[in-house]
């Protein structure tokens, strides 16, 4: 159902004071992709999405427009290029074009969402990814509990 993941990685830095944690968050990132499986990069893009939906949502409350853009193209891209673009619909039949259609949705709402300034499509977003999240842990290998446990 999903052909090589492709990872967001973000190179973003909200201000010069967080950009050293950044930089050191950004190498952590880029071991994990290096090492992990192909199930685990798919399982962090989820992570990412929930990460970027979250900070979207507390810069919506602080009245952070730019911070707010940037984490929900965040969000966006981390469906649109790597969980949608991972699909592989040929052999993944009727539940791959089914996530596609899905993944479609959240973007739009995601853009909905930043121009409206709209908390409950962000929450809509959360809300509908979440069981995807929790089904992909679901399947992973069975000795592995600590993503299960995120």
């Amino acid at each position: 159902m999903f052909a090589p993941a492709a990872v967001y990685r973000s190179t973003a830095h909200a201000n010069a004071g967080s950009s050293a944690a950044g930089a050191y968050r950004q190498i952590g990132v880029e071991t994990g992709v290096a090492v992990a499986s192909p199930h685990q990069l798919v399982l962090m893009l989820f992570d990412g999405f929930n990460e970027a939906v979250a900070q979207a949502s507390a810069a919506l409350q602080l009245g952070q427009i730019e911070a707010r853009g940037r984490a929900i193209g965040r969000a966006a891209s981390i469906v649109d290029d790597g969980l949608k673009a991972a699909l592989d619909v040929k052999a993944g039949g009727k539940l791959a074009e089914d996530l596609k259609a899905l993944y479609t949705y959240v973007t739009l709402r995601l853009t909905q969402a930043n121009l409206h300034s709209d908390a409950a499509a962000l929450d809509e977003c959360k809300r509908l990814m979440e069981p995807l999240r929790a089904a992909w842990v679901g399947i992973g290998p069975a000795g592995n509990t600590a993503t299960r446990t995120q």
